[in-house]
């Protein structure tokens, strides 16, 4: 089950501007310190990618690949994951494996 949705504007601005982010060729994870006490995440895939039925697909995967990876270990964080333009040809397996790297790097980087 994933975590809570972030749906207001200040929420997602607040994460970018104060959290860190880890970078990589598929998309870009932020995160931040929520101090709420439980979880939040975000999907963001912008315009430029591709028209609603491709952005839509986009969120479905990073959905399904972040619900597949995540634990219930880190309590009172905001994440956000944003697309970048290289996921839409990518194939669920590259995404799945990159994004087990960026997570690792995420629990290396919070303990």
């Amino acid at each position: 089950m994933l975590p809570q949705s972030i749906r207001k504007n200040e929420d997602f601005k607040n994460v970018y501007y104060n959290g860190k982010k880890i970078v990589n060729k598929y998309f870009v994870f932020y995160y931040f310190k929520n101090n709420l006490g439980y979880d939040r995440i975000g999907f963001t895939v912008g315009t430029k990618i591709g028209k609603s039925a491709t952005r839509n697909h986009i969120k479905r995967r990073m959905r399904e690949v972040f619900r597949l990876t995540y634990d219930h270990e880190f309590k009172g964080y905001d994440f956000i994951m944003v697309a970048r333009n290289r996921m839409k040809d990518s194939a669920y397996q590259e995404v799945d494996k990159e994004f087990k790297k960026t997570f690792k790097k995420f629990r290396s980087q919070i303990k």
